[in-house]
């Protein structure tokens, strides 16, 4: 760990000595994971800087040898590259390995070490808003990504009875059901309203893109809904699900606390997540 600072403002910082981190994603413009990221190495006193690099999907295997070549020390990846970045990574985890996701980078002497921090920030935010126990609950995942499996995935680990995998691709969901195992299984979007905890997934709704992903006549009441997207703060289907009884939340928990996992593997430590919960206030 690097002293503390005395300054962390223009002209005196960043300098050669600051060490980088940043987001990789495209589009990425929209990305508030440098906020997050520079929130709390602020918090921890620390000299290092995140900021977001627009890569395309080609481009990864030359964005990966980049991060080794400039000693860039860790890497968020969000899509639509987290995927790609799987098959590209010296050292894998376990978990991504199985997810067949990379959303964490880390340089560890010369190798890029890949991670999924989605599944435990999905259920770290779960949590923070009061949401209990999992075993038992019926879920449904509507969306086949990294991100969706990771969030499957995670539920599976925290014993839910039953996850339905619900997207366009029968394709893509039979590859979802068998990454993730039992109890996810092949779902219709009937299973929507058989649910507890509904959790979309796709980039439907996002600022930019815009529509409704299923009909929000399939939610009920007591039911709770995630969606992912966190631009716009609301999106029509959170909308639409709260005027039926829904509680509704948006991806940025998620956001917060997959990003806190992250800054802990890059930094050795347990990241200031309320430092970057404040940060975000004026974005949600």
């Amino acid at each position: 760990m690097e002293s503390l600072l005395s300054s962390r403002s223009s002209p005196v910082w960043p300098s050669a000595r600051s060490r980088v981190v940043g987001v990789i994603g495209d589009p990425i413009d929209h990305s508030l994971s440098p906020l997050l990221h520079n929130a709390a190495f602020d918090a921890m006193g620390i000299d290092w800087v995140s900021v977001a690099f627009r890569v395309k999907l080609d481009d990864c295997q030359a964005a990966i040898a980049g991060m080794r070549a400039l000693g860039i020390a860790g890497m968020s990846v969000t899509m639509p590259l987290k995927s790609k970045v799987a098959e590209l990574v010296d050292v894998i985890t376990p978990t991504a390995d199985r997810l067949k996701s990379v959303n964490c980078l880390m340089l560890q002497d010369s190798s890029v070490v890949g991670d999924s921090t989605d599944g435990a920030g999905f259920i770290d935010s779960l949590a923070k808003v009061g949401v209990g126990s999992l075993g038992g609950m019926r879920c449904a995942v509507y969306g086949t990504g990294g991100a969706a499996r990771a969030v499957a995935y995670a539920l599976a680990q925290e014993g839910a009875a039953d996850i339905a995998i619900i997207g366009r691709s029968p394709g893509a969901v039979e590859t979802a059901v068998q990454i993730i195992g039992a109890p996810a299984r092949k779902g219709i979007k009937d299973d929507i309203t058989d649910s507890d905890l509904v959790i979309q997934a796709t980039p439907v709704g996002m600022d930019g893109v815009g529509g409704m992903p299923f009909d929000p006549d399939l939610l009920r009441s007591g039911q709770f809904l995630v969606d992912l997207l966190y631009h716009p703060r609301e999106t029509e289907l959170m909308i639409a699900a709260s005027a039926r009884g829904v509680r509704a939340m948006n991806g940025m928990g998620m956001l917060v606390h997959q990003a806190a996992h992250q800054i802990s593997r890059w930094c050795g430590t347990i990241a200031p997540v309320d430092a970057m919960w404040e940060t975000t206030v004026g974005h949600q």
